[in-house]
C-alpha cells in the first residue's frame, strides 16, 4: 500500500510522528508533504528521516518530475491528512488549492482519510461542521477527534486520538468503510400516498420524496441491496442504480408491497407520507359538481396503520419511522415510537418552510428508546440521510 500523510500545521503534529513509523513497520510505503506551517511544529528532518525520502513541501523542491503534485497524486493508493486543521478542512470542502498540499490532494482520485485535531470551539464551530459533512459527501473518511486535555488546558472534543485508535483507521481497508452495510437488505419508503375519490381525484398526503430517495440512494452507496417503494413522485434514480424501485399508489398498494419486501429485510425505513384516511366508497365515475348543489360531503375511513399491523419476520432487525409533524414535535413522536414499537424515529418539522417537503434541505430531531435525543442541524438531504444510517449501522453494531 502506497500511503502518502499530507501533515498540516497543529499542535498534534508531533503525534503523526508515530503513524507514519506504524505503517512503515507494517510494510507500506509511505510519503510525506508538509504545509509550511507545518514544518513549523515538527522539522522535515523527521520525517524524511523515518521515510528514506524527500518531504514535499513546495513546488521548487528538487525532484526529477517538473510536475511532482501530480507525481505523487498519482502515485498515493490513500492519502492521510493529519493533524487535519480548520483551515486546510475549508480548502479541501471548498475545492482551494493554493499550495502543494492542498493541490496535491485536490489532484489525486485515492482514498483520503481526514483526522482533524483543533481546539473544541473551533471543532464546534457551523462553518467547520458544515466542511465536514461536505467532505464526507464527497467520499472523504474523517476520524472525529477525541475528547479529553486539550492544549489550551482544558477538555473538550478536538484532542487527535490515540496512537492505537490512528494506526487501526489508516490500516482498515477501504472496501470495509464503503460497505457498511454489505449482506444487508434495507427497504425504504418515500412519497406520498394517493386515496382515490373517483377515477380522476384523490385525496392525499404532502410529499416530495426527496428524504426517502436520498436515504435509498445512500444505502446503495454504502453497500446495500436497497428496494424503494415510492408513491407517486417526479424523482429518478440514476441509470446506474442498482436499487430495485416499486412504485405504489395507495396505502392498501403500499401494504401488499410491504408485505413481500420485508420478508428477507434487515432493515425497514418508513419516510412515506401515508394517508390515515380513505374514501369509504370510490365512485365509479368522475362527479359532476351540478350534481351536488355546491356542496359535496366525502365519507372517510380510518386505513390501517402499516407499522403497528406489520408482520415482522425474524430477519427484520432494526425498523425507522417518520413523524412530519407542525406542533409539538417531540412529544408526538414520543407517542408514535411507543405505538408503533419502532427501534428509532425521525422526527422533523414540515410547518418550517426552509425544512418543508419540496425543500432539498432538513434538519431532524432522532429519537430512540430509552437514550437521549439526537439533533441533526439544518443540511442537505443526502447528508442528513447519511447522518442517520450511519446511526443505524452503530446501532445494529
Amino acid at each position: 500500500m502506497k500511503i502518502l500523510f499530507v501533515i498540516t500545521g497543529g499542535i498534534a503534529e508531533y503525534k503523526v510522528v508515530e503513524a507514519v513509523r506504524f505503517q512503515i513497520k507494517s510494510g507500506n510505503q509511505v510519503k510525506v508533504v508538509m504545509t509550511q506551517m507545518a514544518k513549523k511544529f515538527v522539522t522535515p528532518l523527521t520525517f524524511a528521516t523515518l521515510t528514506n525520502d524527500l518531504v514535499y513541501d513546495d513546488f521548487e523542491i528538487n525532484t526529477e518530475n517538473p510536475v511532482a503534485h501530480v507525481a505523487l497524486a498519482d502515485w498515493a493508493d490513500k492519502i492521510v491528512i493529519a493533524p487535519a486543521t480548520a483551515n486546510f478542512i475549508g480548502k479541501m470542502a471548498n475545492g482551494i488549492a493554493d499550495d502543494f498540499a492542498s493541490t496535491v490532494v485536490i489532484a489525486s482520485t485515492a482514498t483520503k482519510l481526514l483526522l482533524p485535531a483543533m481546539n473544541v470551539n473551533m471543532w464546534n464551530n457551523p462553518a467547520v461542521q458544515r466542511n465536514i459533512e461536505q467532505l464526507k459527501v464527497d467520499g472523504v473518511v474523517v476520524l472525529e477527534p477525541a475528547v479529553g486535555e486539550l492544549a489550551e488546558g482544558y477538555s473538550g472534543k478536538g484532542r487527535f486520538p490515540d496512537a492505537e485508535i490512528v494506526n487501526a483507521f489508516i490500516s482498515t481497508p477501504l472496501e470495509k468503510r464503503e460497505n457498511l452495510f454489505k449482506g444487508t437488505h434495507i427497504v425504504v419508503t418515500a412519497g406520498g400516498t394517493r386515496e382515490a375519490i373517483d377515477p380522476v381525484r384523490y385525496i392525499g398526503n404532502e410529499s416530495s420524496g426527496k428524504m426517502g430517495f436520498a436515504l435509498a440512494q445512500v444505502a446503495e452507496r454504502l453497500g446495500a441491496q436497497v428496494t424503494l417503494i415510492s408513491g407517486p413522485t417526479n424523482l429518478v434514480l440514476p441509470a446506474k442504480s442498482s436499487i430495485q424501485r416499486i412504485n405504489i399508489k395507495s396505502v392498501a398498494d403500499l401494504q401488499a408491497a410491504l408485505d413481500t419486501a420485508v420478508q428477507d429485510a434487515d432493515i425497514l425505513i418508513m419516510a412515506a407520507a401515508v394517508s390515515d384516511y380513505r374514501v369509504a366508497k370510490i365512485a365509479d365515475h368522475k362527479m359532476k359538481k351540478d350534481d351536488f348543489n355546491g356542496e359535496l360531503e366525502i365519507k372517510l375511513i380510518e386505513n390501517p396503520d402499516i407499522l403497528a399491523t406489520l408482520k415482522r419476520p425474524d430477519s427484520l432487525r432494526y425498523v425507522v419511522g417518520f413523524a412530519a409533524e407542525t406542533n409539538d414535535l417531540i412529544e408526538n413522536a414520543q407517542r408514535k415510537i411507543l405505538k408503533k414499537n419502532l427501534n428509532m424515529i425521525v422526527a422533523n418539522d414540515v410547518g418550517n418552510p426552509q425544512i418543508g417537503f419540496e425543500s432539498n434541505q432538513n434538519a431532524v430531531t432522532i429519537l430512540r428508546p430509552h437514550q437521549a435525543n439526537i439533533e441533526l442541524k439544518k443540511n442537505d438531504k443526502s447528508i442528513i440521510a447519511e447522518q442517520i444510517l450511519k446511526l443505524i449501522d452503530q446501532e445494529i453494531n
